[in-house]
């Protein structure tokens, strides 16, 4: 299974852009939506933005991230 982390595009440069992870920023490879700007929200896999998403998906995806955090960690803290 693969996993794909929604961001926010910060910055970009030719072939990369800088995403924000919740924080977290990263250089990550855009050739494959070349029309990214700043201020647009991603789904990044493996290094490379795959595919753009609107503020409403991305809201609803960090979201259900957080819950399954939380959900796995209440797993773990009742082993």
């Amino acid at each position: 299974m693969c996993l794909g982390i929604p961001a926010k595009v910060v910055e970009r440069h030719e072939n990369i852009a800088i995403v924000d992870y919740g924080g977290v920023t990263k250089e990550v490879d855009c050739s494959l939506v070349p029309d990214i700007k700043p201020g647009e929200y991603v789904i990044v896999h493996a290094g490379a933005i795959i595919e753009k998403i609107s503020e409403k998906d991305y809201e609803e995806t960090v979201e259900i991230l957080r819950e399954l955090i939380q959900v796995t960690s209440n797993i773990q803290s009742d082993e």
